[in-house]
């Protein structure tokens, strides 16, 4: 279980990636060492994976975002299996979730623009395994966070 201060840090920490241990310390009210602790511990036990900077799609070219069902031709242990390697190698795809219902897997994708996604879909999505697919085309992101709640 997690104390009310690890509970802070986490939250610090996902509000500022890069805030400096001084600065996370005074913020939970702990001292530097004890909070350079506690982080560790946070790393090592696996609630904090990691860090990263968000960056810009519109700047990088990459501005139009899709999600895609996707429905494999046969559900076997080696379908599955084959479409997760292959998906793993797409810098395209961001997220691959498996799903119960009426489609096999939700991938979510970012490209440059629909003659983008067009090829990307021709070339790389429809693979050996995959009967169907369905795109739906973002036109507006509501809302997009990588922050979980912390309660």
């Amino acid at each position: 279980m997690l104390d009310k201060i690890s509970k802070k840090i986490l939250a610090e920490l996902q509000s500022d990636g890069r805030i400096s241990n001084v600065e996370l310390a005074a913020r939970v009210n702990l001292s530097p060492a004890a909070c350079l602790e506690r982080v560790r511990k946070l790393h090592e036990s696996g609630y904090i994976m990691g860090y990263t900077a968000q960056l810009n799609p519109q700047l990088l070219d990459v501005s139009l975002l899709v999600f895609i069902e996707v429905v494999l031709d046969r559900t076997t242990p080696e379908v599955f299996d084959a479409f997760k390697q292959s998906v793993q190698l797409i810098p395209e795809v961001l997220e691959c979730h498996m799903v119960a219902g009426g489609f096999d897997y939700l991938v979510k994708a970012r490209v440059k623009d629909m003659a983008a996604y067009r090829e990307f879909l021709g070339k790389t999505l429809l693979q050996k395994g995959v009967r169907e697919t369905h795109t739906y085309a973002v036109m507006e992101e509501v809302k997009n966070t990588t922050r979980l709640p912390i309660k």
